[in-house]
């Protein structure tokens, strides 16, 4: 897929991997990227930046909690109405704390969901629109345990099942469904683990990671929506090239049960 000239929506695009996705579109010839984030003020500064350094016009920002369902629907029929279609939509909001979890999986799993069936309803050929392209961050904890983030893992293997459960309709929506899981990354999330993990475990695991800079996750997840099969899931970590791999099934996968 070319996306010079396309539109994009990034949620929790204001920061982080987001803010660092929006700007590799952007320079990749995206024509309007679509920030969606609850953090006003950083939301407003991510814009002024953007307009300095890619021009008027390419970018704009919207409030918005896309935990709750009928805020984020009332905003994406908002963008709807101003600009009739999308073409990409990136669900990258997210939170790694496992001392807020239930409100960690309304972001990572309920929000990723809400906004992947909200574009399938507005781009989707089978009501009648022009097909497009999501792609859904996960984590290397969507496709591997993580002992001091159980919830977390639980919520992004989610979006790897989900995303996986959807391809499969591509040929009735011409939408897209791709996934992309980074290692740890160096963003606010990231500064202080040691506060978020689930303490009964991490006591006594000490955990140690390599992280990597933000702006090499979003060099990949640009060439994920340029050269990606419906269905790809590729893994970015460690500063190093992604790869993919073979999808384990269970039924291909059996061992038998003395």
């Amino acid at each position: 897929m070319e996306v010079k000239d396309k539109s994009a929506i990034v949620t929790g695009g204001a920061s982080g991997i987001g803010f660092s996705v929006v700007q590799e579109l952007l320079r990749k010839g995206v024509k309007l990227v679509i920030i969606l984030d609850l953090d006003k003020s950083k939301g407003e500064v991510a814009v002024e930046s953007l307009t300095k350094d890619f021009g008027e016009n390419r970018s704009i920002f919207f409030v918005c909690d896309v935990s709750k369902t009928e805020e984020f629907t009332e905003i994406f029929k908002k963008i709807m109405d101003l600009y009739e279609r999308v073409d990409i939509l990136i669900n990258n909001a997210g939170i790694g704390d496992e001392t807020k979890w239930e409100l960690m999986i309304d972001i990572n799993y309920k929000a990723m969901v809400c906004g992947t069936f909200l574009f399938m309803e507005h781009m989707g050929k089978h009501k009648g629109g022009q097909g497009g392209t999501i792609l859904n961050i996960s984590s290397t904890a969507g496709v591997a345990p993580l002992h001091v983030f159980p919830v977390y893992a639980g919520t992004k293997h989610a979006v790897v099942g989900f995303s996986l459960s959807l391809k499969e309709s591509y040929e009735e929506t011409g939408v897209r469904i791709l996934v992309m899981c980074p290692g740890c990354t160096i963003t606010w999330m990231t500064r202080d683990l040691s506060n978020n993990y689930l303490e009964s475990v991490y006591k006594n695991s000490p955990f140690k990671m390599i992280m990597q800079r933000v702006e090499h996750v979003a060099e990949y997840v640009v060439k994920l929506i340029e050269k990606g099969k419906n269905g790809a899931v590729w893994v970015v970590e460690n500063n190093e090239p992604a790869f993919t791999f073979k999808n384990p099934h269970y039924l291909e996968n059996r061992v038998p049960i003395d």
